[in-house]
């Protein structure tokens, strides 16, 4: 299977093919074979602890990091779980990587009672700039409905992001930073996380002739997380009161080098923030740092 970024990596060339939405999937469907709460575990690093103290902890963050599979129905169900125990002890916003700034009036509208869900997905374009099967995440949006949950839009657009990955970030015109920082704001220092986003790449193009240029590709992924991180910011910034759960990909948060560390930056050294990685693997695991928190819906 390959690695959520080099899937991505199919997105910045062309637009991925959509199924069509399949409306007429039950909830149920989402929730099948979803575990009863005495299945679920939770480790902080290589302590298993109750979904108590998790929860407790949890809930005095500025921001928590579900980091997801995109395609997993495990990881959504979990994220639903967990927001819905978090709404009950404080107030909340759901930072969404699946829905791109340009978008942020309709997700207010769906919000407000003002659209409905079919044209929520038609004015965030979901089906051409995703691709994910939205019965998903769609659980998630209404529970946000119902409660009166705000949703942010993070994500950049993609013809932005695709337009860095394939000719840089000097390619840009000053049109394209409207929903984007400014150049001075993308920190592209980070060894680590460039070296690992190598690594991605040579395994994603292994035996695969190619024209992607590597520097672009990793300038394409930190202008990615440093739009998120910047959008993260200024909601908590705005709205100090409310904790910010983001959903987004895992490697978008691995060792706090995509969003986390960027939104840290951008505040402050005190600023509370936590990494949970939903059903991990045992690599994932066993790799110190990784993340603060690891949940699995099912005994491992």
């Amino acid at each position: 299977m390959a690695s959520p970024l080099g899937q991505r990596l199919w997105q910045w060339r062309s637009l991925p093919p959509w199924q069509p939405l399949v409306f007429t999937l039950a909830i149920a469907l989402f929730f099948a074979g979803t575990p009863s709460g005495k299945a679920q575990q939770v480790w902080r690093g290589t302590e298993a602890v109750t979904l108590q103290r998790a929860y407790g902890e949890w809930q005095r963050q500025h921001i928590l990091y579900l980091g997801e599979t995109h395609d997993s129905v495990a990881d959504h169900a979990a994220q639903l779980l967990i927001l819905q125990e978090l709404q009950r002890r404080r107030p909340l916003a759901i930072a969404l990587e699946m829905i791109q700034r340009p978008f942020q009036a309709a997700l207010d509208a769906y919000i407000g009672g003002e659209i409905t869900e079919m044209e929520l997905l038609v004015q965030t374009q979901y089906a051409q700039r995703w691709g994910f099967p939205w019965s998903l995440y769609a659980p998630i949006f209404r529970f946000a409905k119902e409660q009166q949950i705000p949703l942010i839009a993070l994500n950049t657009p993609t013809e932005v992001t695709r337009q860095v990955a394939r000719q840089g970030l000097e390619s840009l015109g000053e049109e394209d930073f409207r929903y984007i920082p400014p150049l001075a704001d993308i920190d592209l220092s980070n060894t680590a996380y460039r070296d690992r986003l190598q690594e991605i790449f040579i395994a994603a193009h292994e035996g695969v002739s190619h024209s992607m240029n590597f520097d672009f590709f990793y300038q394409a992924q930190v202008l990615w997380d440093e739009t998120m991180a910047k959008v993260v910011a200024k909601h908590h910034q705005q709205h100090p009161d409310r904790l910010i759960v983001v959903l987004t990909g895992r490697g978008h948060v691995y060792f706090g080098d995509g969003i986390p560390q960027r939104v840290q930056r951008r505040l402050s050294p005190n600023l509370r923030q936590a990494i949970i990685l939903l059903n991990p693997t045992a690599t994932e695991k066993a790799k110190p740092g990784i993340a603060d928190w690891f949940w699995q819906n099912d005994p491992p």
